[in-house]
């Protein structure tokens, strides 16, 4: 009975702290008024609308700012995290993004169109697909482009 009870710790423990790879790929981040606020290259590179580094998403789902240091993550069920290891929001599986508070500030249509809370175009991701939700959600939560899109 105590070795199934360590199993299961351990295996909880493991699962638990182990993280899935998310897709990375090559898309532009634009607002409403089709101008590109940024971009994610196909290797995770972000960059800002002035075409400067400004960070990096790594498959692990590691965010990392210009410096190389690691400013948080994304998880595989969509959670975003700071370096704190805080939820700082998430993307659901239908692409709707939710701040800390796990209030919708907006969604991510399948074809790439991003809407505020009110259901308006604040812009469009050229190149989206839904498997890319995890890396848009963490360049929008990390990379400023939320801001700029009016979503927080």
């Amino acid at each position: 009975m105590l070795r199934h009870a360590v199993m299961v710790l351990l295996m909880v423990f493991v699962c638990g702290t182990a993280a899935a790879d998310i897709e990375i790929g090559a898309v532009t981040i634009r607002n409403s008024s089709n101008s590109s606020v940024g971009r994610i290259e196909s290797d995770g590179t972000i960059r800002n609308s002035s075409n400067g580094s400004i960070g990096k998403i790594e498959r692990s789902g590691v965010v990392r700012n210009g410096s190389n240091s690691s400013i948080g993550r994304v998880d595989s069920d969509g959670t975003i995290r700071n370096s704190s290891n805080s939820s700082i929001g998430r993307v659901d599986s239908d692409g709707t993004i939710r701040n800390s508070s796990n209030s919708s500030v907006g969604k991510i249509e399948r074809d790439g169109t991003i809407r505020n809370s009110s259901n308006s175009s604040v812009g469009k991701i050229e190149g989206y697909s839904p498997r890319l939700r995890h890396m848009v959600a963490a360049a929008l939560f990390f990379g400023g482009s939320a801001s700029v899109l009016k979503l927080d």
